[in-house]
């Protein structure tokens, strides 16, 4: 048997071996914080890796610009910068909304490039239902008139979670479950569970008066899917969660909304070893810069 006929038998094997990616109509990201120790950028990265979407709507805080002078950027978070670029050179529609913690992007709304845009907001159409998307921090009082206690208290949440990381590598060394103390605390304190009831309630309210059936938030990190009423009408309010704590998106198919769930999805914990494998066959932080930025040179031809 010659080389090359060996070669692409080799290749037909490992192509047979390559995990199967799950097609999702349109894909919801928010609240991933990129920049930060709390983000999990390689668990996002190994979804992204699972799926291929048809459009993507990063529903904002994707990139945590307010605690970017840290000057903390692990490859991982570059990568997951590129994987999302890379669909856009494959044609992927994607829709970047501005959130608070990336509000310096808002100055360049209507900004196009290929298949990726950023808007501040966004209404689409879902087989023949309106679904509104947009960050949610509008309707946060807290943002509108002490923006300064907001990114104090950014700052209070990341150092919460960083702690909150150290004690359950440490749980888990023990064999405990990990915990969440932010959860914990939201849980257990009247005014979060009042700021995120009100907030609900705020968003589809105002979504019911104008007739859309689907409002899509980020912004609170609390993952939902929920049903509301006023008098004849009814909205369906959905919330992608976050990559801090959660780790969750929306997945919509077939005419309905999914709640994705990482640490729920036990295919992708069984197939954990093999992205592991993947990943390892790793670049320098220069090649995956090096890589983007070809990516953004395709974007622009």
């Amino acid at each position: 048997m010659c080389f090359a006929n060996l070669l692409k038998i080799i290749d037909a094997y490992m192509s047979e071996k390559k995990i199967a990616k799950r097609s999702v109509e349109v894909l919801v990201l928010s609240d991933i914080h990129l920049g930060t120790a709390g983000c999990h950028a390689k668990e996002l990265l190994r979804y992204l890796k699972s799926i291929e979407p048809q459009k993507v709507v990063l529903n904002g805080d994707i990139i945590d610009i307010w605690q970017f002078k840290k000057k903390y950027w692990p490859k991982a978070h570059m990568k997951v910068i590129k994987h999302l670029i890379g669909w856009v050179s494959k044609g992927v529609e994607v829709i970047y909304i501005t959130g608070n913690h990336d509000e310096m992007l808002r100055k360049f709304e209507g900004f196009q490039m290929g298949t990726l845009s950023i808007k501040n907001k966004v209404i689409l159409e879902l087989d023949g239902k309106k679904a509104w998307f947009f960050h949610g921090d509008v309707f946060d009082v807290t943002m509108q008139h002490s923006k300064w206690l907001a990114k104090l208290g950014a700052v209070g949440y990341d150092f919460l979670i960083s702690l909150n990381g150290t004690v359950n590598s440490l749980r888990n060394s023990l064999g405990y479950e990990k915990v969440s103390f932010s959860k914990k605390i939201k849980n257990k304190v009247k005014g979060a569970v009042k700021f995120i009831n009100n907030f609900e309630f705020l968003v589809t309210d105002l979504a019911i008066d104008n007739h859309y059936d689907y409002v899509v938030c980020g912004h609170i990190h609390q993952p939902e899917i929920k049903q509301f009423t006023k008098g004849t009408e009814s909205t369906l309010y959905l919330n992608s969660g976050d990559w801090i704590e959660n780790l969750t998106s929306l997945e919509y198919n077939q005419k309905k909304w999914t709640l994705y769930q990482y640490d729920e999805d036990l295919l992708m914990r069984k197939k954990e070893n093999e992205l592991e494998a993947e990943d390892s066959i790793d670049q320098s932080s220069k090649e995956v810069f090096e890589n983007l930025l070809n990516d953004f040179n395709l974007l622009r031809k």
